[in-house]
């Protein structure tokens, strides 16, 4: 071996636990794992040497040992939303790595726009569960069905969209106020100067993420930016043809439209519309998640502005989440906090 070359970084082992502090390995073992049985002075040898030889538990190999397994659902949307399908091909590699730590994912497609369809699905799960993932509706059979599946000793991760009231173990998304706030600053930086009218356009205000984006939205543009005033709320069920519709109607009774912002999706519709207005260079549009469609609107100039969510880091962090709580392992909530990325033209990944 070369005199540079880095050594090979050797784990530390029970065994080299319980040579180090002179005990048994059932002793180290029952240490370890907390377990009573074993005199204090002797606790705080184990201790000792496991703080020396910076033993830490390989988790994956004590589950494998004791035979144990995890299973968890993951609960998302039916249709064809671009987001929504990144996500999909986020969690089915995340489940390529769970398996590797004793922990499977079954991917279950549901309309989670339909309360009732969706709280029926959580209710109709199978027990063989320890853990579920869901894109969730802030609605009260919803928020009843997840609360009955903690009650039944089932690990709840809402993801992307949240209902805080409910008995959820965790919340894997963006702070959505805030990226509506963001969102309303960028269009009132964008029409710096003009007045005239902005648009919302929502999936569903069913859906706790947008009705929380656009609060924040309208909570900047209204104290901070008088000269625009944001029209009522319009609902595109995140559906393309619906929504091209809607912005259509939109740009042919509302002349003063100086900007449109997507809290939803729906996005290919919005660009279908404005392009054939032929004012897509002169309405300011700002919307959510980097896509290959919004890519491409971004780069040809007809989108303004992205705000976005990582999917891949949202489908790891659930299925890390759920793995640790049902391994009784502690989270890091820096590593799980998912951050607002802004794109323009000029800073594309």
């Amino acid at each position: 071996m070369n005199a540079g070359a880095s050594q090979p970084v050797i784990r530390a082992t029970l065994e080299d636990v319980a040579r180090t502090a002179g005990v048994s390995l059932a002793t180290v073992d029952r240490v370890v794992n907390r377990r009573e049985g074993v005199r204090a002075k002797t606790v705080a040898r184990v201790e000792a040497a496991v703080a020396k030889l910076g033993y830490r538990a390989d988790v994956a190999a004590a589950r494998l040992a004791r035979g144990q397994t995890f299973r968890f659902a993951f609960v998302l949307p039916t249709g064809s939303n671009s987001f929504m399908t990144n996500l999909t091909e986020q969690v089915q590699r995340t489940a390529d790595w769970l398996a590797g730590q004793r922990g499977f994912i079954d991917i279950l497609r549901v309309d989670v726009f339909d309360p009732d369809v969706l709280a029926a699905a959580l209710e109709n799960l199978s027990p063989a569960y320890h853990g579920v993932a869901v894109i969730a509706l802030d609605h009260p059979r919803v928020r009843a069905a997840i609360d009955e599946l903690t009650a039944r000793g089932v690990a709840v991760v809402t993801l992307v969209s949240d209902a805080p009231s409910s008995r959820r173990l965790h919340y894997v998304g963006i702070d959505n106020p805030a990226a509506g706030r963001t969102a309303a600053t960028l269009m009132g930086r964008f029409l710096t100067g003009r007045k005239g009218t902005v648009a919302v356009i929502a999936g569903s205000l069913s859906l706790r993420d947008h009705t929380e984006r656009q609060f924040g939205f309208h909570q900047i543009l209204s104290s901070e930016y008088q000269s625009l005033v944001a029209l009522p709320v319009i609902e595109g069920r995140d559906d393309s043809e619906r929504t091209r519709e809607l912005t259509a109607a939109l740009l042919a009774r509302q002349p003063d439209l100086r900007g449109i912002y997507c809290c939803g999706a729906g996005n290919r519709g919005i660009a279908d519309a404005l392009e054939a207005s032929g004012r897509a260079r002169e309405v300011v549009w700002i919307a959510h998640e980097l896509t290959q469609y919004t890519r491409r609107f971004l780069v040809r100039g007809t989108l303004d502005a992205i705000i976005n969510q990582d999917p891949g880091h949202e489908a790891r962090s659930a299925a890390r989440v759920l793995l640790a709580h049902c391994s009784g392992e502690p989270i890091s909530p820096d590593q799980e906090r998912i951050r607002i990325d802004i794109f323009l033209r000029d800073n594309l990944p």
